[in-house]
């Protein structure tokens, strides 16, 4: 199994398939509107725009888990990002990624690259996972590492 066998919801509630993406370079991110971690989004857009046509792509998961930091709806959430960030990577519908309501994907993301000392629980908003071109998971950071931070890892896997 691997990432490209999920197919998650995208922000205006359709079923959208990974498998669209099979080999690309996948960044896959939970956000919210109202963290202090929030304006990672401008970072994440420039990644985006500077390694897209190399194969990357940042894909977005809001995430209301955490403080109640995304409390909007996915059309809410969507204007955010473009107003104030100029998104242009895909942005999916908000979901669980922790407790018993957590979405496979992020089952399957924290069964494959473990957190601080182990831990498979998802801290806190701007989680990263960091996914090859065969959608295997290749590093997970924590919400403290800015994408720039990420750069050497991602051309790694762009090769």
């Amino acid at each position: 199994m691997n990432i490209f066998d999920f197919v998650v919801t995208d922000s205006h509630n359709v079923a959208h398939p990974l498998a669209q993406y099979q080999g690309k370079v996948l960044l896959i991110v939970n956000v919210a509107s109202q963290c202090g971690f929030t304006p990672q989004y401008a970072e994440l857009e420039s990644l985006y725009q500077q390694y897209a046509n190399q194969g990357l792509l940042v894909v977005a998961f809001p995430c209301n888990q955490f403080g109640h930091q995304e409390s909007g709806s996915n059309a809410e959430i969507i204007k955010f990002c473009q107003v104030n960030y100029a998104v242009s990577f895909p942005v999916m519908a908000k979901l669980a990624v922790n407790g018993s309501e957590a979405a496979p994907i992020y089952q399957f993301l924290k069964s494959k690259a473990s957190g601080f000392l182990g831990t498979a629980a998802i801290k806190w908003n701007f989680t990263k996972f960091l996914v090859g071109r065969d959608g295997q998971v290749i590093k997970r950071y924590a919400p403290t590492t800015t994408p720039k931070w990420m750069v050497k890892d991602i051309e790694g896997a762009l090769g």
